[in-house]
């Protein structure tokens, strides 16, 4: 009797329905839309806002380097406005005027450099790995350049040649940074700015997306190719594996406020 007993509540029918009753409730409620999944997500996009800091550090960079010539022309050159100096400068040197300028430069270069470290790192984890590849060399860029700069300033400062001699030799330093740095933050801010215009879904969706769009199959950059560099496809799929981590904790979010509102 006993061993009975178990095997037929094991295969009594009305335990089978009372179990297909309770998680039909749990599946029960209001359903929600992709729509209104897909416009809740895509409210989640947020600007890079560095394309301004490095518009304003190109402006600054123009008018150091402009202040530096004339300083250097009319006040260590001395081409005949040694008493406008005087009275500008007082009793600080040209030269000087001109290495403190541009320590204050590298300092903001550095000030813009973390400050881009930490938006690109938001970007990435909201699921745009492939903007932060992009950039990821370009950002550090203007740092190392000024830095290069720096160090030759220092040689300088140390050596031996003659006023006038360093004097040319530091404008020159300072041409050579203008024309490779300046360029470089150009190009950071047409690239973040068409990336900001573009408002794109992250690279997750973009690849489901195109996935379900497309006809033939194509390889994506989160599998493992021929070709294909392992550490940066390991280091391409950690990314992957991060973002999905915190967008499903958003997803699951959303889901239950938007079930609250219905």
């Amino acid at each position: 009797m006993d061993s009975r007993g178990p095997s037929l509540h094991a295969g009594d029918p009305s335990v089978d329905i009372t179990r297909s009753i309770e998680e039909d409730s749990m599946v029960d409620g209001p359903l929600i839309s992709a729509d209104a999944l897909h416009s809740a997500i895509r409210r989640e996009f947020q600007t890079v806002p560095t394309p301004c800091h490095a518009a304003l550090l190109s402006v600054l960079h123009v008018v150091y380097v402009v202040l530096s010539m004339c300083v250097a022309v009319l006040c260590v050159l001395k081409f005949g406005q040694e008493e406008a100096c005087m009275s500008v400068l007082g009793k600080v040197q040209g030269d000087s005027v001109i290495v403190f300028g541009k320590v204050f430069l590298w300092v903001l270069v550095l000030l813009f450099t973390v400050c881009v470290r930490h938006h690109h790192s938001r970007a990435r984890c909201r699921g745009y790995l492939q903007f932060y590849r992009q950039t990821q060399g370009l950002k550090h860029l203007p740092l190392t350049i000024y830095s290069a700069g720096n160090v030759v300033l220092l040689v300088l400062l140390a050596s031996g040649l003659s006023q006038t001699v360093r004097t040319y030799v530091l404008l020159a330093v300072l041409g050579l940074e203008f024309f490779v740095a300046v360029p470089c933050l150009l190009y950071y801010t047409a690239m973040v700015m068409r990336f900001n215009r573009g408002r794109a879904a992250p690279d997750v969706s973009q690849e489901e997306l195109l996935h379900s769009y497309s006809v033939t199959t194509h390889p994506t950059e989160t599998g493992f190719r021929g070709g294909s560099n392992l550490e940066e496809v390991v280091e391409k799929q950690a990314d992957l594996i991060e973002y999905l981590k915190q967008h499903n904790t958003l997803l699951s979010k959303r889901l239950l406020n938007l079930t609250a509102q219905h």
